[in-house]
């Protein structure tokens, strides 16, 4: 696509392409009418982005001679569920969706997972491209195939691991985002810096105000940088059996935080927090130097995010839920601490009392 910076995601014959640029949305058309993936197409979206993204992507599908209908659902974290999942897999049996066609998912990281688990398990898998119009669904959950629902007892708990054929990001998008999703999206850059790339963490500091004030260069590049580390990973390990669980940083106490707050605390900030609480395990468990934990936590700050459990919050609730986190394994909750800014290591190896210590000086 023209003008836009372009990344793939290798793994073999199942390799995609990452296209960023601003105002790529109305460029998606054209593109996928070059590409042998659906014969028709059905787009997923939520309320609010379908109103402001939704005409500007169906246009671009029309004027490439490609067949779509949208399908809308009410936006939120609490749509991303089964019986949802069940209402979407019968309209889209209800407008006769067969395996040749495909799914687009525009929005956020709800959509994003949602119409992947849909594209990986109606008639047995058909395609699917992503259209992220949050940054933490552009730095993130739109690469990788992870897809999956949330069920009562926790997030993300359903779902199955399924790439999408293209990604799409239009930096344009981010203009219209509410400030706080913007804050959550960085929360995800952040984790990019500690687990990876000590340089990308200093560009995060020194560009403070060129990425809150969203200069688009300044912004495409730090996507790029993102989604490339997320490609390198990916690429290394698909199904998450060792390297791509650093990526979970922030994510294991975070994810906890988010389900005990009935996600009132969105995922991005929810991850901030999280990574907050493992930085402090790790400075206990003598793994991190307190100058570079306090570097972290300087950053997440600097950039407006949580770095603390709200005192209101059920300790008791966030420890039930993680017990029963995804990530576990024979019932030992496996966290990603740091070594160092860029460096870290998984261990199950942390104690229920340094849990409680940590939870309980957060807030």
């Amino acid at each position: 696509m023209k003008n836009s910076q372009t990344l793939q995601v290798g793994l073999g014959d199942r390799s995609y392409p990452i296209f960023i640029a601003d105002g790529v949305m109305a460029e998606i058309g054209a593109d996928l009418a070059t590409r042998d993936i659906a014969t028709r197409y059905a787009v997923i979206s939520d309320d609010q982005v379908a109103a402001l993204y939704g005409s500007t992507l169906m246009r671009s599908l029309e004027k490439a001679g490609l067949q779509a209908e949208l399908i809308t659902f009410p936006h939120g974290e609490a749509s991303k569920n089964l019986q949802l999942f069940a209402d979407l897999c019968s309209k889209l049996a209800q407008i006769g969706l067969d395996r040749k066609c495909g799914l687009i998912a525009l929005g956020g990281g709800v959509t994003g997972d949602l119409t992947g688990f849909l594209a990986a398990t109606y008639q047995r898998g058909i395609p699917f491209v992503q259209v992220p119009t949050t940054l933490l669904a552009q730095v993130d959950s739109s690469v990788g195939g992870k897809t999956g629902v949330d069920i009562p007892e926790g997030k993300n708990l359903v779902g199955a691991f399924y790439q999408p054929k293209a990604v799409y990001i239009d930096t344009a998008v981010l203009l219209t985002l509410p400030r706080t999703e913007l804050l959550g999206g960085l929360g995800e850059v952040i984790k990019y810096g500690v687990i990876r790339d000590p340089d990308f963490f200093v560009f995060l500091e020194r560009e403070i105000d060129t990425i809150l004030g969203l200069q688009p260069p300044v912004i495409q590049k730090m996507i790029h940088h993102c989604c490339r580390i997320k490609a390198e990973v990916v690429a290394a390990d698909e199904r998450e059996a060792d390297l791509r669980r650093i990526l979970n940083f922030g994510h294991t106490i975070g994810h906890a935080v988010e389900a005990a707050s009935d996600f009132s605390i969105i995922h991005g900030h929810a991850v901030a927090i999280g990574m907050v609480a493992a930085l402090r395990l790790a400075v206990a468990d003598g793994l991190c130097k307190k100058q570079d934990a306090g570097r972290v936590a300087a950053l997440i700050n600097a950039y407006g995010l949580p770095t603390e459990i709200p005192a209101e919050l059920d300790r008791i609730r966030i420890k039930g839920y993680l017990k029963i986190d995804k990530k576990s394994i024979g019932g030992r909750v496996a966290y990603v601490l740091p070594t160092g800014i860029g460096e870290v290591l998984i261990t199950d190896e942390v104690s229920e009392a340094q849990v409680d210590a940590v939870l309980n000086r957060l807030g």
